[in-house]
């Protein structure tokens, strides 16, 4: 038995909001992950100073740099996932839904520059 195209529309719709709430989920876990790399270098700063040794190198501060980008990223995915949630509810309501995959490519492309900031910073660490 086929739907009707109400339940038909109300699935649609409610699975964009599924897809928005997990873009959410996302964001904040990027944001958290960006929030203890800012935090591990704070504490890494503190140890070093109880310990009475001065580790200030120039590779030393990039932690706290790459921690705050990675924040930036999760609230970027959060303010992109929220324009393509109510774009994506204006082509259902029209009856005229286009899929695109910007928001993924977008997140994977600045995601993969963090990361490279990450491995950079941490070879340069050993």
């Amino acid at each position: 038995m086929q739907p009707t195209t109400h339940n038909q529309n109300t699935a649609d719709h409610l699975a964009n909001e599924r897809t928005f709430l997990a873009w959410i989920r996302t964001s904040i876990g990027i944001m958290a992950f960006g929030f203890v790399v800012v935090k591990f270098s704070l504490f890494v700063k503190q140890v070093s100073l109880i310990l009475g040794k001065n580790t200030t190198t120039p590779s030393g501060n990039y932690s706290g740099i790459i921690g705050i980008i990675i924040v930036a990223v999760g609230a970027i995915v959060l303010l992109l996932s929220y324009i393509r949630f109510k774009k994506i509810e204006k082509q259902l309501i029209a009856g005229q839904y286009k899929q695109t995959s910007n928001l993924v490519s977008v997140l994977t492309i600045a995601i993969f520059i963090v990361s490279i900031l990450l491995l950079i910073y941490l070879i340069s660490s050993i």
